[in-house]
């Protein structure tokens, strides 16, 4: 099975207005704004993202100021060389957000935005020659790579940097279940290659980024669909 955008369209209008549905859309980075950012711009951003994951954003986002302190502004090759005397320094300071695990994320992180930094010219780069028609294929590197940036870790990392990515949140993959593509929220590689393909058809046939369809797929549905 397959979905129409022009069904989606109707579906997204039945229970919003234009307007909202436009308001709604996510803000797309162009390839030279990913570029630019500098490998430390995007370690913190990883990291902020791993801090984001089941908390309240407002308040990861508060304490980051603090954190770029702590951390030397993320530069990576200072951070890659954290080691446990400093980690236990940084557990008793209280204007951070005190998680160990999430803060051994940091040279682990550290580690690969050098690594495809040297690659690539620069970590910006890496990202933003990834070709969208595979953006699956971003999320499984990121996440092998990376830490903490498996499951949606790595396309709401996307997200954030204005990186064109679909992210499966539960409405939008409530409409592909329903829609026959997947039976449950994909981790194989053939299932994501399914979503990928489903998201690249309606690409080719309304012109829009994936960042645009994945909203308009979440906002096509309403409460009998759920």
């Amino acid at each position: 099975m397959t979905l129409s955008f022009a069904e989606l369209q109707r579906n997204a209008l039945a229970h919003h207005d234009q307007v909202d549905i436009e308001d709604r859309m996510p803000t797309l980075a162009t390839n030279e704004e990913l570029i630019a950012r500098s490998d430390a711009n995007w370690l913190s951003l990883i990291s902020r993202r791993v801090f984001r994951a089941g908390m309240k954003h407002s308040v990861i986002d508060a304490r980051w100021p603090a954190f770029e302190e702590a951390f030397w502004q993320f530069d990576p090759k200072a951070c890659q060389l954290i080691d446990d005397d400093r980690f236990e320094q940084l557990m008793q300071d209280d204007r951070l957000i005190r998680h160990w695990g999430k803060m051994k994320t940091i040279p682990v992180n550290a580690l690969m935005v050098q690594q495809r930094s040297k690659q690539h010219g620069g970590f910006g780069r890496f990202i933003a020659e990834w070709p969208t028609d595979d953006i699956v294929g971003l999320w499984q590197v990121l996440a092998k790579e990376g830490a903490h940036l498996g499951g949606d870790g790595a396309a709401r990392l996307l997200r954030m940097a204005g990186k064109d990515t679909f992210v499966l949140s539960p409405d939008p993959l409530r409409v592909l279940v329903n829609a026959g593509i997947v039976t449950r929220k994909p981790t194989a590689k053939r299932d994501l290659q399914a979503v990928q393909d489903v998201f690249n058809d309606l690409a080719a046939e309304s012109g829009w980024p994936l960042s645009h369809l994945s909203m308009l797929m979440a906002l096509s549905i309403g409460p009998d669909d759920r």
